[in-house]
């Protein structure tokens, strides 16, 4: 039975500096080989309050391809930004992570209820998905994420995210500007602007499907300035410099006149 070959470990360090007993000089070293942890002396197993270690999977060579199951999708993941617009080289720690790619395979269809419907995507698209979704893995030398359809946010038909085209029930949103000074005149700095939650629709999806596989209309419509929750969605920087969010149109909490 063929399985898939697991290697070295890739760790998320949230709170790295709310580490209990983690000091510059000690060090964790993680072996390539049978995901081993190896520690150096003096840290405990409190140090590692909030590690979380993920290995990644790796699809040796003598498998050639890769056939996603019903409502799955494989998306090619596009490459991190290694250097800024002006052409200064970004460290790994400050590259952003990528949220989209370019679709290779799917799967047959998604079943909504009793009915049997196309996937929201063809392969040769270029998608934008949820930050989170899906599990990665290496094959033919590329990172790959395989992931549900409704995992995809939209669909990249410019390199400009403000041409985003979302899917089902999503909504892409131009993010207001933070305000520059408070209620009383005072100027604000960068670090102090409060990340607006409030922004106008762009461009909205054609709605989820129902049971009977028939969209449903969203109740957000492109033109429209709407509040949305705090911390939802995938954020992105259009080329004009302006903020842009893809969410849910659950995450739209109110039409604002």
């Amino acid at each position: 039975m063929a399985s898939a070959q697991l290697t070295a470990l890739s760790i998320s360090t949230r709170n790295l500096a709310s580490f209990q007993g983690l000091r510059p000089s000690e060090t964790a070293k993680f072996g390539a080989s049978m995901g081993h942890l190896r520690v150096t002396p003096g840290l405990s197993h409190r140090s590692f309050k909030g590690l979380v270690v993920k290995a990644a999977t790796v699809v040796t060579p003598k498998y050639t391809s890769i056939k996603p199951l019903g409502d799955r999708v494989l998306v090619k993941i596009k490459t991190a930004e290694e250097k800024t617009d002006s052409g200064i080289l970004l460290p790994a720690t400050a590259q952003s992570k990528p949220q989209g790619g370019e679709v290779v395979a799917i799967g047959e269809a998604k079943t909504i209820g009793k009915t049997k419907v196309d996937l929201s995507v063809k392969t040769g698209a270029l998608v934008v998905y949820s930050k989170y979704a899906g599990t990665e893995l290496e094959f033919n030398g590329s990172k790959h994420l395989i992931l549900k359809d409704d995992d995809i946010v939209g669909i990249l038909e410019t390199d400009d995210v403000k041409d985003l085209k979302p899917l089902n029930d999503r909504v892409l949103i131009k993010v207001a500007e933070a305000e520059e000074k408070t209620a009383g005149g005072l100027l604000l700095t960068e670090a102090t602007k409060e990340k607006p939650s409030i922004g106008t629709v762009i461009a909205v999806g054609p709605g989820p499907l129902d049971e009977e596989g028939n969209r449903k209309p969203l109740s957000a419509a492109p033109g429209n300035t709407v509040m949305y929750s705090k911390y939802a969605g995938n954020d992105f920087k259009g080329k004009d410099g302006s903020d842009y969010i893809a969410l849910r149109a659950s995450d739209v909490m109110a039409v604002l006149s």
